[in-house]
């Protein structure tokens, strides 16, 4: 018999962010993320996602036992301002027990029906910069600090239980030695003359402060026209600059300023953490820190985060400014290969932009969605 109990209180929460490490125990390409990190984001208090959103985490039992997890959740800003009545559905993990998925995502479903909601989708979370997609290609590359890993069966616990393919996204990868600066050298210096464009760069994470407000606004601006995107709010812009932004390397934050110190262009580029985090195993203490500071020095794989251009510019060469800066960071650095996190596959601009580099799809997710 399969019971499902709401992870209501922080005892049920822990387990519900430990579950993973049960199902994945010394798995080769499972990373797993920090437990206080995770608990932090389930945290009401602590992260503003829940000022626009509600969410709510379940565990199934099976013998006494947890056997899956799921998180259903609204956002609130989707359903009112993009009209989408959409519960989705997020941090969904489960044993090969299709049971078990259909009894955690009737949970789901009864929140959609509860406020009148059409479809679900997931797995995703509260955010576009939340972790999105069940893994379907790429079973046997090590992830990421900001993607979910499954196992492959968790694609056919959802197509037979009716649901349909929503989104694509797709994860590339090349080689350093497949950018040849001589590409851009002369398009750089044409563009940022024609435009009276400048780079900024950083040698330390507090000079770049002043600039991130703006840099989230960009980053809506320039996503605003795909159909997923979900605009980031002033709350979420403060906890992510706190958050996050200590935590990059200065020197792999790029923007590009037109004459009047207006923002035009971003970029920010992360270390890779994935063994270091799964040296760590989930936690900070007594060794995590050292491996994840030890890889923000020394890795030589490099994952681009987030790459945004005021949409005013974007057909006009402006990356070619912030590849020729990265170049030379790079090769100080002695990067080797260079990572992008999931695309969408409808997302033409964005691949465009990668082309010169002769970029390997290397690992494909989707969501999932179906109606209520």
């Amino acid at each position: 018999m399969i019971t499902i109990v709401e992870a209501n209180s922080k005892k049920l929460l822990k387990d519900f962010v430990k579950f993973p490490f049960t199902i994945y125990k010394n798995h080769p390409y499972w990373v797993p993320p920090l437990i206080a990190d995770e608990l932090e984001t389930f945290d009401k208090t602590k992260n503003p996602a829940f000022t626009s959103a509600e969410a709510y985490f379940y565990l199934a039992f099976k013998e006494n036992k947890i056997v899956g997890r799921i998180a259903a959740i609204i956002n609130w800003g989707e359903v009112k301002d993009q009209q989408k009545k959409k519960v989705r559905f997020g941090w969904w993990d489960v044993i090969d027990d299709i049971e078990v998925t259909k009894a955690l995502l009737e949970k789901v479903y009864e929140l959609g029906h509860k406020n009148n909601l059409e479809y679900v989708e997931g797995p995703m979370g509260f955010s576009n910069l939340d972790k999105v997609g069940v893994l379907t290609e790429g079973f046997d590359e090590i992830g990421s600090m900001i993607t979910w890993y499954n196992f492959p069966y968790y694609k056919n616990h959802l197509e037979m239980l009716g649901f349909t393919k929503e989104k694509e996204y797709l994860e590339n990868r090349f080689p350093f030695s497949n950018v040849k600066p001589e590409m851009f050298s002369k398009v750089n210096e044409l563009i940022k003359k024609r435009y009276k464009l400048k780079a900024i760069n950083f040698s330390n994470n507090k000079d770049i402060m002043p600039y991130v407000d703006e840099m989230f606004d960009l980053f809506n601006a320039s996503y605003a026209s795909l159909s997923s995107f979900v605009a980031i709010t002033a709350v979420q812009k403060e906890f992510f600059k706190n958050k996050y932004i200590s935590f990059i390397n200065p020197e792999y934050i790029k923007f590009i300023v037109d004459k009047d110190q207006k923002m035009i262009a971003f970029s920010i580029v992360m270390p890779s953490f994935s063994k270091a985090l799964q040296k760590a195993k989930g936690s900070l203490f007594p060794f995590g820190f050292y491996h994840l500071l030890k890889a923000k020095k020394e890795s030589k794989e490099v994952l681009f985060y987030l790459i945004g251009v005021d949409p005013e510019y974007q057909s006009k060469g402006v990356t070619a400014i912030i590849f020729i800066e990265y170049y030379k960071t790079f090769k100080e650095k002695g990067i080797q290969n260079c990572i992008r996190t999931p695309e969408l596959e409808e997302n033409h601009a964005i691949h465009n932009l990668w082309k010169h580099f002769d970029p390997e799809v290397f690992r494909k997710r989707r969501t999932y969605s179906k109606i209520l």
